[in-house]
């Protein structure tokens, strides 16, 4: 409801029908004044604001202190007390990746110390002896060859990864390059041929390993990373298979709709959120003051987190402890399997899909 004081006209501006009272029984707009000054806009801007806040408070009280009860609540009707699922949903899971991009973004950063003159010669000696016992080691003759050019810097990393590489993606370290690996397989019989499966990875390694040869830590690591910023659309992606889970656990329950059960693992989403935000600030906290007794907090609340889900679920399906146990039991393994796949399929498609 805004400030502005209401026409005296009757008429709706928004779809001209006659008004009877401050809002348009037709489509529901405020019958009051369009001109509006700028404090007025301001007053109104705030409004909005703290209605927002009082709503996230006074609903985030009762999630905590009581389980279930809001989802239940909703579900009943019960609706203008509490914040909207949805929108407090993207509210904290934006605070929550937030939060987790800036503590935890730069996990898997290069570490660019290039070695010494030094270090690159000892390093090449050694190699060197290593590679008379295993002459022919293409993993060794890369990195002699990295230690050779003394127009580079080389870091350790670099090194590395020409190591991983070796167990990197399917059978890539066989072949030069996608031609190459295309020309051997054309002249093997059908039978004998690496299956589609074999042949998407083997290519896409070779792909890779030709963008960034021998500094494959950096592709890994930009793979990760385009990975992280996935998840927040693999956690919605979850959300109505967490919904079906729990439809298909309690299918004799008519009283409870599909939209029920969708409401439930939003407000549970929301708690999940807040939860592991409080477990990244421990975490964090650990690393500022090396305080390795806060790491019980972080395994207290993942206890906690545990428990929350079941009393969650016998506050608002009003079944018995012992139905409650085995039903949560069968939601926490399906919701693993569940996240599981959605993990590995969203980590394959970040693979195939880098540039």
């Amino acid at each position: 409801m805004s400030h502005q004081p209401e026409r005296t006209e009757k008429n709706c501006l928004n779809c001209g029908a006659t008004v009877i009272g401050r809002y348009c029984h037709v489509c529901g707009q405020e019958n009051v004044v369009t001109k509006e000054s700028f404090w007025s806009l301001t007053k109104h801007f705030a409004f909005d604001i703290l209605h927002f806040d009082g709503k996230f408070w006074h609903t985030l009280k009762y999630l905590f202190i009581r389980p279930g009860y809001v989802a239940r609540q909703y579900c009943e009707g019960k609706r203008n007390t509490y914040l909207h699922p949805i929108r407090m949903y993207l509210f904290t899971s934006a605070i929550f990746f937030l939060l987790f991009f800036t503590l935890k973004g730069d996990v898997l950063q290069i570490k660019q110390n290039a070695l010494s003159k030094k270090d690159r010669h000892e390093l090449a000696q050694s190699l060197q002896e290593e590679l008379a016992k295993k002459p022919g080691d293409t993993s060794l003759l890369r990195q002699l060859a990295l230690l050779s050019d003394t127009t580079k810097d080389v870091n350790i990393e670099q090194l590395d990864s020409t190591r991983q590489f070796r167990i990197s993606i399917a059978n890539s370290g066989k072949y030069r390059s996608v031609a190459d690996y295309d020309s051997v397989q054309n002249t093997l019989p059908k039978n004998d041929r690496d299956g589609w499966i074999n042949r998407m990875f083997t290519k896409r390694g070779l792909e890779l390993r030709a963008k960034y040869g021998n500094n494959m830590r950096q592709g890994i690591n930009l793979i990760w990373t385009d990975f992280l910023h996935k998840l927040p659309y693999m956690l919605f992606l979850s959300l109505p298979f967490f919904a079906l889970i729990l439809k298909l656990l309690y299918l004799r329950r008519k009283n409870f709709f599909y939209s029920d059960h969708a409401v439930f693992t939003l407000y549970h989403y929301i708690v999940s959120f807040i939860l592991l935000m409080m477990m990244l600030f421990i975490g964090q906290l650990e690393n500022w003051t090396h305080f390795s007794g806060l790491a019980w907090a972080v395994v207290i609340l993942f206890f906690v987190w545990l428990g929350y889900l079941l009393i969650e679920m016998k506050n608002f399906y009003k079944q018995g402890w012992a139905k409650t146990a085995i039903k949560f039991l069968l939601v926490d393994l399906l919701g693993f399997f569940v996240l599981l796949i959605l993990f590995i399929a969203f980590l394959l498609f970040t693979i195939f899909v880098l540039d």
